[in-house]
């Protein structure tokens, strides 16, 4: 029995418990899942985050089911217009992000995002009458949406959501604290998702550790000239810029600070 790390519909990819198949990086493969079967995509072992313990590979996927997962992904577009219709009609505050169908046809499982919680109780119910199949909704997140329509950031290069596969991190406002950009203002640090950008934290841990031994921004220090007031930081040079008592302004050193 081996392990392989599968993605399927849900982007993330999950470690799933396999046979003994010969399976290579790229490989299409059939998963069972929820008593469902799926079509999915083995990966690098070392991305998976979590473990489904409920899916299994089933068998490598064949030109039939390759056929037929292309098949499935044409009726995309025919099940989000018809969706979209039927949520204007009852008025309710989501935004259809994909729609996955499964490999026999029968499920179907529509990606949104909302602002708040969402009654779509009715919603199912309707979808399946008109779509004559097992609807399911999954509310994903805006970080989500945005590793599935791709673009790019301010930096000119892909998402890192879209470019770094796995579980997305988690992003908060004491990185951009910690890297003194936090006063540049939300617009100016937020992807284009809306929230945070991914790549506060790649320095963050660094930056933490370079913090050490500083005093804390307006802090009041002890210096060879005199007391004054912690105006500004240079996590990089270690450079600690003050306001003395008489109005000057002094650079040191964090180790020459009392």
């Amino acid at each position: 029995m081996k392990n392989y790390c599968v993605r399927i519909y849900s982007w993330e990819p999950v470690r799933i418990c396999g046979s003994d198949l010969d399976l290579n990086v790229g490989d299409m493969v059939v998963v069972r899942e929820d008593l469902v079967n799926e079509i999915g995509i083995v990966e690098d072992g070392g991305e998976a985050e979590s473990e489904k313990t409920d899916a299994v590979v089933v068998r490598k996927a064949t030109q039939r089911d390759i056929n037929t997962y292309e098949k499935n992904k044409g009726k995309k577009k025919e099940i989000l217009e018809l969706s979209k219709s039927e949520i204007k009609r009852l008025g309710l505050g989501m935004k259809l992000v994909d729609v996955h169908i499964s490999l026999d046809g029968g499920n179907a499982v529509i990606l949104f995002t909302a602002d708040e919680r969402i009654d779509f109780r009715e919603l199912v119910k309707n979808l399946s009458r008109i779509f004559r199949r097992s609807v399911r909704l999954h509310q994903v997140g805006s970080r989500d949406e945005a590793r599935k329509l791709g673009g790019c950031g301010v930096c000119g290069r892909d998402l890192c959501c879209l470019r770094f596969k796995g579980s997305l991190p988690s992003i908060s406002i004491d990185m951009a604290r910690v890297q003194q950009v936090a006063h540049r203002g939300s617009e100016r640090i937020s992807g284009v998702c809306g929230r945070l950008m991914c790549c506060l934290s790649y320095e963050a841990g660094q930056y933490q550790q370079m913090l050490a031994g500083m005093p804390e921004l307006h802090s009041k220090v002890k210096t060879q000239q005199g007391k004054g007031e912690v105006i500004e930081l240079n996590v990089l040079t270690g450079d600690v810029k003050i306001k003395m008592e008489d109005g000057t302004i002094a650079v040191f050193k964090k180790e020459e600070l009392n």
